[in-house]
């Protein structure tokens, strides 16, 4: 699938779709004429991007990271490596956080509506 058609059906800008190549997330081969042709599998390869781009990692990790998960057309998992584990452990610590951070946001704010909302 061209580019275009890409960007269609995962929501991502065309923009987008050429840096996740340009960083290795993400292969095209050539047409002859020298446009970009997707395979069927780019669609799930770049929603698991936007997903691990959600969880807070950089595009560097995200390269790191995806030959080590299992695609989804059932291929096998690359091994990670400990460092990388680290890594991926210590940012999931750091989602932890942030979620501790903002459930304790909600609750004083919670607070402020009762008693603003009076008796």
């Amino acid at each position: 699938m061209r580019i275009g058609e890409l960007a269609r059906r995962t929501g991502v800008s065309e923009r987008s779709l050429r840096y996740y190549e340009q960083q290795g997330m993400l292969t095209a081969q050539r047409t002859p004429g020298g446009h970009r042709d997707y395979s069927e599998a780019a669609v799930d390869r770049v929603i698991r991007i936007q997903e691990l781009f959600a969880a807070g990692l950089c595009s560097e990790k995200i390269v790191e990271l995806l030959p080590c998960m299992r695609d989804t057309d059932g291929g096998p998992a690359g091994t990670a490596t400990p460092r990388l584990v680290a890594d991926l452990t210590a940012e999931r610590a750091r989602i932890d956080r942030t979620i501790g951070d903002l459930i304790r946001s909600r609750e004083v704010l919670d607070e402020v509506i009762k008693a603003a909302s009076g008796p």
